[in-house]
């Protein structure tokens, strides 16, 4: 691939990147509208669409509580990976 054509493909993929967001900020729009016509209800028949809208709960660990207070049990328990950041600016 060219320096040309990398330029390009760069180029197309910011276009697209955009319109994703575009896309996403529409549907949250439209999530914002359907959870305030169903305001306190769990559940909403809507045609053939079942939407539904439920509390969830989930447990996790405070890392940085715990690192203050066992520090020792924290890094034994914490382990480094590596990721590649792929980024085009």
């Amino acid at each position: 691939m060219s320096t040309t054509e990398l330029e390009s493909k760069c180029r197309e993929l910011r276009q697209l990147q955009a319109l994703i967001a575009e896309a996403e900020e529409e549907a949250e729009s439209i999530k914002d509208a359907i959870k305030a016509f169903m305001g306190d209800s769990e559940a909403v028949r809507a045609g053939e669409y079942m939407v539904t809208w439920k509390s969830v709960k989930t447990a996790r660990i405070d890392t940085r509580a715990l690192s203050a207070a066992l520090p020792d049990v924290a890094k034994a328990f914490t382990r480094e990976t590596t990721t590649r950041r792929f980024c085009v600016a």
